[in-house]
């Protein structure tokens, strides 16, 4: 993707949005298709180099990592339409009508290697990881073992972290402001979210 140098995010802001969201898409390419296998999925952010989940057997993503093992992990999130009037400052006699819309957003897309994990012990192991985070009580993944034949693990190995975060630091902190004090104003679905990181970013 595009990262302009006023979006760009640093590993540990972008680790931070992945880490919050944990939920995205991971993208195997395999080999000579024509399109990409993308699969909507869980997740869980294990350490800063390790991404653990597990995907139904039927899976046709499958297939494609077996063919190739690199693949993409892509979140994007925290979005919110940004209208063209609140581009321009009213105490600068800028013209509503010229200001430009955009939309905000957050985007990170972790490159990793993926490894399989199909024994039963390393499956319940990644299903342990993931509930301690979701859903800790229930009873532990090795008592469900006539499931476990039924999905197949991943453990990705991070490789490549891009982070963007674009939310207006091509413009200076008077039009940011003005921007965040409108979004704080609608409360619309997204607002409060993008509100947020445009704040923090102009820290």
């Amino acid at each position: 993707m595009l990262i302009h140098p006023w979006d760009a995010a640093s590993e540990e802001e972008a680790l931070a949005f992945v880490r919050a969201s944990e939920f995205g898409h991971l993208i195997a390419a395999g080999r000579g298709r024509d399109v990409p296998v993308v699969v909507p999925t869980q997740f869980l952010l294990a350490d800063a180099s390790t991404v653990l989940l597990h995907l139904a057997r039927p899976n046709p993503v499958w297939a494609a990592i077996e063919e190739n093992p690199a693949v993409l992990l892509s979140l994007a999130g925290d979005w919110a339409y940004v209208r063209g009037a609140w581009k321009a400052l009213p105490d600068r006699g800028e013209d509503p009508r010229l200001g430009i819309p955009t939309t905000y957003y957050a985007a990170v897309q972790l490159v990793c290697h993926a490894e399989i994990v199909d024994d039963a012990e390393g499956k319940a192991e990644i299903l342990r990881a993931q509930l301690a985070r979701l859903d800790d009580g229930l009873a532990d993944p090795a008592e469900h073992r006539r499931s476990l034949p039924g999905i197949r693990g991943l453990r990705l190995a991070i490789q490549k972290i891009d982070g963007k975060f674009k939310y207006g630091g091509n413009v200076d902190e008077a039009h940011r402001r003005y921007v965040a004090e409108r979004l704080a104003e609608r409360g619309g679905p997204g607002d409060e979210a993008a509100r947020g990181h445009l704040l923090r970013r102009l820290g």
